[in-house]
């Protein structure tokens, strides 16, 4: 199996773009995808949207796990952006190009012209591409504010934003951070910020850092309020109630003017290098994944003896949801070290009282609902679905209650030693979506992360809205879910795909998830590697293609039982069928 080499990060700029907007220029953004196989194409990364900008400079770094040995095909897609939604369907393609990891890294900078399709230039733009390998993972936090800043508009102050820039090998300067606009304001706050170490200065703490301040201008115009120069060494002095003040000088008014003092005062107010987990800090530390399939067993799938059934099983031993079950529980059994999971059903008759329940155990033992590994679930299925009827409403919010009360228990603990993923596998006709909104809401606050495969081919625009990709999703109250925890995947866009591509589409988002929920509880792993110790450094985020590697090889056998605690390891466990 290919081991990953190294970590790089791409930096990405373009020039001379096609201009879709009528009266203003085009608002750019790049995204990264990787072909997971099958010419189906899973989304790795994806810039900021600049406004207004023909020639863009994305500030946001695309992150990449380097294969030496595997040929990783990429695909870069710039977009012109015009509404918030993330979906990139509704919006106009500015051109991209398809090319290898391996033809950029081997470049010092690699520029193509950006394509419409294949063999159709997009006019005359161009995209320009260079990795740097990623060796520390330490991150920058900084805080930074400004009094007194030269008035840049005429009807009012100036809306001012920063960019701070590294100084490469030969000299240039590399964006490495673009701040946001704040409005008509000569005393602006800007939000507190993070930038990897590796991106902010390549480690270097006397390698030279320029800050720029400037003044917004819709049309892209931005006009300079002025710049300073200085390094992290020198950052680093401020904090603890004692900012770090630079003048920011503006190189014309300072030459034409001989009593000019400065254009402002910017003042650092904290700069710390903190260490930021990943999902391998985590897992590796001890963090055990806990396992929960949900299946739809409601009348609308169709009677599982008909071939027309979503359940009906083919002559080959198959259907739509034991592929499901097989894509995904194959990779998470890596993760649990006793490889008991507890497999429940929904929306069925079950014996002996012939009463709906929207949790019932596969195995038909609600005090020991543990299948042994996949193949157990597997089987419960198979023995389960001639001893029930099936029937309705689809409720997808008991399981989901059901298994956040463990996930509730484990967060009691106060440490990093265990996370629930809840696989539902559904034909999409949800009953009670408002009880489910809420939920997800209440789970988002838990170290859970909720799956959600639709089979067959029904209308999944309900599945879609639960995912939350359009916006955060609120329950009915208006409450908004802490963290996005919910991943939906129509099984149909895979059928003809190799099963890989399924689970990694479907796991992609597990590791972000899993640590935005520890980091929001400032939880560290329970258990640093003594590398991590020494060097008080990490690995960052799992990047999407990744995820096969890690979770197929990551924990060794042999050191699986000493770095997992088991003395308190929780399980869910319904006290009666059908409990809620």
């Amino acid at each position: 199996m290919a081991q990953c080499v190294s970590r790089v990060e791409l930096s990405v700029s373009c020039q001379r773009l096609l201009d879709r907007d009528v009266g203003s220029k085009s608002d750019p953004l790049c995204v990264l995808l990787q072909d997971v196989g099958g010419r189906q194409w899973a989304e790795l990364d994806r810039t900021e949207r600049i406004k207004n900008c023909q020639n863009p400079e994305f500030s946001k770094k695309l992150v990449v796990d380097y294969y030496f040995e595997k040929v990783q095909k990429l695909k870069f897609g710039v977009y012109d952006i015009d509404n918030k939604s993330p979906d990139l369907n509704d919006d106009d393609y500015l051109g991209g190009i398809e090319c290898t990891l391996g033809q950029v890294v081997s470049s010092s900078v690699f520029t193509r012209p950006l394509e419409l399709k294949e063999g159709k230039p997009a006019g005359k733009g161009t995209i320009t591409i260079s990795a740097e390998e990623i060796k520390d993972t330490r991150v920058v936090y900084l805080e930074i504010e400004a009094r007194n800043l030269d008035k840049k508009d005429f009807l009012g102050k100036s809306d001012p934003f920063l960019e701070l820039y590294k100084q490469g090998d030969a000299g240039m300067w590399q964006l490495v951070y673009r701040s946001e606009v704040i409005k008509n304001n000569l005393n602006p706050c800007w939000r507190k910020f993070s930038v990897p170490l590796q991106t902010f200065c390549g480690a270097d703490f006397n390698k030279p850092i320029k800050v720029q301040c400037a003044d917004h201008d819709s049309d892209g115009s931005h006009d300079l309020i002025g710049i300073f120069e200085t390094n992290l060494a020198q950052l680093q002095k401020a904090g603890d109630g004692s900012p770090v003040e630079y003048e920011c000088i503006h190189p014309e008014k300072k030459q034409k003017k001989k009593s000019y003092k400065n254009s402002g005062i910017i003042r650092i107010k904290s700069c710390k290098i903190e260490t930021d987990y990943s999902f391998l800090d985590y897992i590796m530390g001890g963090c055990q994944i806990n396992f929960t399939v949900g299946i739809d067993f409601t009348g609308s799938n169709g009677d599982p003896k008909s071939p027309d059934s979503l359940h009906y099983i083919s002559p080959d031993g198959i259907n739509e949801y034991l592929i499901a079950i097989w894509s995904v529980g194959s990779v998470v059994q890596d993760y649990d070290t006793d490889k008991l999971f507890p497999a429940f059903g929904f929306g069925a008759q079950v014996p002996p009282s012939w009463q709906v329940s929207h949790e019932f155990a596969l195995n038909f033992n609600p005090s020991n609902p543990y299948c042994q590994g996949i193949q157990g679930i597997v089987d419960a299925y198979r023995q389960i679905l001639p001893q029930i009827r099936l029937y309705g409403p689809t409720n997808f919010s008991p399981i989901i209650n059901h298994v956040a009360r463990f996930a509730a228990h484990s967060a009691q603990q106060g440490t990093a030693s265990q996370y629930f993923i809840l696989l539902i596998i559904t034909d999409g006709e949800i009953t009670d979506l408002d009880q489910t909104r809420q939920a997800i809401v209440n789970a988002s606050k838990l170290p859970m992360s909720i799956i959600i495969v639709g089979v067959g081919k029904a209308d999944f625009k309900a599945m879609e809205f639960l995912d939350g990709d359009n916006g955060v999703l609120k329950s009915l109250t208006g409450e908004p879910a802490a963290r996005d925890i919910v991943q939906f995947v129509p099984f149909q866009q895979f059928k003809n795909a190799p099963r890989e591509a399924l689970s990694q589409m479907v796991l992609a988002e597990v590791p972000k998830q899993l640590v935005s929920y520890y980091k929001l509880q400032g939880w560290p792993p329970v258990k640093l590697p003594e590398t991590k110790k020494m060097q008080e450094s990490h690995s960052e985020e799992l990047p999407l293609q990744g995820l096969r590697f890690l979770l197929g090889m990551l924990i060794y056998p042999e050191k699986k039982n000493s770095c997992r605690p088991t003395s308190n390891l929780v399980k869910p466990m319904p006290s009666a069928v059908g409990e809620l």
